[in-house]
Formats: structure tokens, C-alpha cells, sequence
């Protein structure tokens, strides 16, 4: 194998496959990359068996083949050389050379078939969406997620295909949103999975490259194409994003939602997410929670801790029902506030002990336990 490269098209590609691989490889191949070269093009490739990532450069291709290197050193090494122009060749016992400028490595590899394959799609459920949508949705709920190992079901975004629309949920247990769009759902094709959070999470980073972004999935697994057209960066064609699905069934997220909450508050999110951040400040682990309380065209939150002190921020608003007063976790009302991007949003709330929901017009929903007022 032998090719020439442009350096920061080649360093870019690394980029783009270097989150997949884990600090603590189980196998020493799952920290390679697996890089092959055909007609005038390289692909990179790397897996951790759950999560695999494969995207395409432009190169002068001279002789075929393939190699794996590790991937965190060789784009350590790619990012430094001197010259932008780069020559790779690889030796038939898996070793590299490479040459840049006045810079010559020589690197030690593991050949091609010790990795492995990342799984090729059928006829499994496919759709097409915009990028910029997708990712539009995932922020507004991927904050929800749960953490907690014991609750896997949790560690990811449900994604529904069904009814004519297309929802994902997200929720951790003591809060809940779900974001949902139109769209067709031909019934062959209705389904849902869990996606894990790790997987959210490169597809955030990877959803800004092109226009559409197509979805394979089936019971086990889902693919991700992502379609690529920044020429400056080098990549061809489109990212590949494979990934195993949570197995289980999600819990129904219908019966969180509030079927009616009393009072209905048009706010300003920007000038709402400062006032309860401001709040936010004087906050401490032992208490960590604001108080909102509603009384006549105007909205007061305060917090307040033992060991720093207590904070007091007041906004205009409409509102003409009865005084109320509620207390939440001070992050839990940022989140959706930070993920959105619309001027208003819509606070809904019934009494103190029943949840808290933010609302968008755009079919967005935010649920959200209140903490107990002592």
C-alpha cells in the first residue's frame, strides 16, 4: 500500500474516527485504526465493538492495500509533521513508513485481518432527515439522559418512529423531555430503539458536515450515514456511524406528561435561563434548589444556602392566578432553557407538589420534578 496525502486532510479524518477508541482497549487491534487505500481515496476506520466509525479522504492512491495503525499516536504524529504534503507506505509485514519534509517514521502495525468488520446494512428500516434538524432535536433532550449504570435503559435517547412522527425522549427519572417532528411513517417501516449516550454524542459532534443524514436500524444495531460537503476538509462521500441500541423496552413516557397543569406563563427564555442562573449561585450541594413563586404579573426566584447566603431576582410577566409557589433543581431548569433556541418559552405548573413543564410551540416538553419545599 502506498499513498500521498494532504497533511491536514489526513489529520482532519483522524479526527473525525479518534473518539470511538477507549483509553483501555480490551484488544490491542481495538486501538488501531484501520486505514485502506483503493482508486483515489483512503477510508479510516475505527471500533470499540459497541461503536464503530469509518469516513473517506481524498489521496493519490499508488498501490492498494491495508494496514492498521494506532490511532491516537499516528494522529499525534500526522498533526506535527512539517510538511503539508505526506507520503505513506506500508511494507508487507504490516510496517509503515512515513514521510513529510525533512521528517521520516517508521511505525509497527497489525494487519487488516485481525479487525473487525463493522456491520454492512440490508433491508432494515431507513429514513432521511435533515442534519441540522436532527441534531436540533437531540440537543433539546440529550441532557436528560440518565447516568446511572444501574438504570442502562436510561443511558440514551429513545428514538420512536411512529404515528406519523418521529420523537425522542430522554430522561433520567426526575425529569423528562421529548421532542417530536412530522414526518411519514410508512407502518413497514414504525419502530423504535434506544440510541446510547456515547453514540448521542458523536452524533452531535459529526451532524453539521452536509445536509441529510440517513438512519438504517433494526432490533440490535443502527447506522448513521452522514452526508459530508465541506470540500476544505478533505472527506468524501459520508461519515459511517455504526452502533449497537440499548436492548430493552423504554418505559412509558406518556404517563410522566402532565395531563393538565392550571397556570400557563409566557417567558422570555434568555432573561429567565440569567435570573435563575444568577440564583443558581448562592447554591450549594446540601441546597441546591430555587424557589419560583407566581403572583400577580410578576415572578420572584430566590435560593439560598447556610453557608453563603440568599439570592432574590424578580421578572415582569403575565400573570393573573393565584399566588403559587414551587421549588426545583436549579440545573433541571437550565438545561432545556440552554438547548433551545426560541425567545419564549411556555411555563406550566399546578401546585407545589405536581412537576414542572417547559413548552415550546414547536411540539418540545420538558418535565420536571419539583423538589420539596421544608
Amino acid at each position: 500500500m502506498k499513498f500521498k496525502i494532504n497533511r491536514d486532510h489526513f489529520a482532519n479524518g483522524l479526527a473525525q474516527v479518534l473518539n470511538v477508541v477507549g483509553s483501555k482497549a480490551t484488544m490491542p487491534i481495538l486501538s488501531n485504526v484501520l486505514i485502506e487505500a483503493e482508486k483515489d481515496q483512503i477510508s479510516l476506520t475505527t471500533t470499540n465493538l459497541d461503536l464503530g466509525i469509518r469516513c473517506k479522504i481524498k489521496a493519490e492512491v499508488k498501490e492498494t492495500g491495508s494496514v492498521t495503525l494506532p490511532v491516537k499516536r499516528l494522529a499525534t504524529i500526522v498533526r506535527e509533521l512539517p510538511s503539508v504534503d505526506v507520503t505513506v507506505d506500508a511494507s508487507p509485514n504490516h510496517q509503515v513508513k512515513l514521510a513529510s519534509g525533512g521528517s521520516n517514521f517508521r511505525i509497527m502495525g497489525i494487519g487488516k485481518e485481525e479487525f473487525p468488520p463493522l456491520p454492512e446494512f440490508g433491508d432494515e428500516k431507513a429514513y432521511s432527515l435533515e442534519q441540522a434538524e436532527l441534531a436540533t432535536m437531540l440537543k433539546s433532550v440529550a441532557y436528560a439522559q440518565s447516568t446511572d449504570e444501574t438504570r442502562y435503559i436510561l443511558n440514551g435517547v429513545y428514538f420512536n418512529f411512529k404515528d406519523g412522527k418521529l420523537s425522542l425522549v430522554a430522561t433520567d427519572g426526575r425529569r423528562l423531555a421529548l421532542v417530536s417532528k412530522e414526518m411519514e411513517v410508512p407502518a413497514s417501516s414504525a419502530g423504535a430503539i434506544i440510541l446510547p449516550a456515547r453514540t448521542v454524542g458523536e452524533l452531535l459532534r459529526l451532524l453539521d458536515k452536509g445536509e441529510k443524514v440517513k438512519i438504517n436500524f433494526n432490533d440490535r444495531r443502527a447506522a448513521f450515514q452522514i452526508a459530508t460537503d465541506k470540500e476544505s476538509s478533505g472527506l468524501v462521500d459520508s461519515v459511517y456511524l455504526y452502533s449497537k441500541v440499548v436492548e430493552g423496552n423504554y418505559p412509558n413516557y406518556q404517563q410522566v406528561i402532565p395531563k393538565e397543569t392550571h397556570q400557563r406563563i409566557k417567558l422570555e427564555r434568555e432573561l429567565f435561563l440569567q435570573c435563575v442562573h444568577r440564583a443558581a449561585l448562592v447554591c450549594s450541594e446540601k441546597s441546591n434548589s430555587v424557589k419560583i413563586k407566581l403572583s400577580s404579573n410578576l415572578l420572584e426566584i430566590t435560593a439560598q444556602s447556610p453557608d453563603f447566603g440568599e439570592a432574590h431576582e424578580s421578572m415582569a410577566i403575565g400573570y393573573s392566578g393565584p399566588e403559587l409557589q414551587v421549588a426545583f433543581n436549579p440545573g433541571f431548569v437550565m438545561d432545556p432553557l440552554r438547548a433551545l433556541t426560541k425567545d419564549e418559552v411556555f411555563f406550566e405548573v399546578k401546585d407545589e407538589v405536581s412537576p414542572g413543564v417547559f413548552k415550546t410551540l414547536e411540539s418540545f416538553i420538558c418535565v420536571i420534578m419539583p423538589v420539596r419545599l421544608s
